[in-house]
């Protein structure tokens, strides 16, 4: 008799190990079945490029690229080394200006220098469209848009004042 009751000891251990197994089963199997809709969470996209500034070669063997995000957040990036900077609203409004009095839309895609060797490359993008140009053959509005993006690879800034070389005159002796 003392062994037929633990038989049935071992009997309800199983059944009742069988029935929470079934229950952990089912609650898993139900746990994504619910009439809630689930709402992913809101992300912000990602910030758009709005300048993709390229300069190479030269007899320096230049490799210098600066992008510029519309949230003011921008890359510098050399042969050497590579860093983030944070532009201002200011400095973005004065980067519109200066790609609009150069009138950057109306440039041509390309100027190629007929001779040269060791030219400096430039390649630039604004908002989608791309003008690639070298030393010698930079229209004088481009130019222009050249030394300002040259200003913030020097310095991380539109600001002149953030290099005082650049403000300051050279005075001959």
């Amino acid at each position: 008799m003392e062994g037929s009751s633990h038989c049935r000891v071992g009997v309800m251990v199983k059944i009742h190990a069988a029935v929470c197994i079934l229950c952990l089963l089912a609650a898993a199997m139900s746990a994504g079945c619910t009439n809630s809709p689930i709402h992913p969470a809101h992300t912000e996209p990602p910030p758009a490029v709005i300048v993709d500034y390229h300069r190479s070669g030269g007899l320096a063997g230049l490799d210098d690229r600066l992008v510029i995000f519309d949230n003011g957040a921008a890359i510098v990036s050399s042969r050497m080394s590579s860093r983030e900077i944070n532009l201002t609203q200011t400095d973005l409004d004065h980067l519109s200006s200066v790609f609009s009095d150069a009138q950057f839309t109306m440039l041509e895609n390309n100027y190629t220098a007929r001779l040269g060797t060791d030219l400096v490359h430039y390649s630039i993008s604004y908002r989608g469209k791309t003008v690639n140009t070298e030393d010698s053959a930079t229209p004088p509005q481009l130019q222009q848009v050249i030394d300002e993006l040259n200003r913030v690879l020097r310095t991380g800034s539109f600001n002149q004042q953030a290099n005082p070389l650049v403000s300051l005159p050279m005075s001959m002796p």
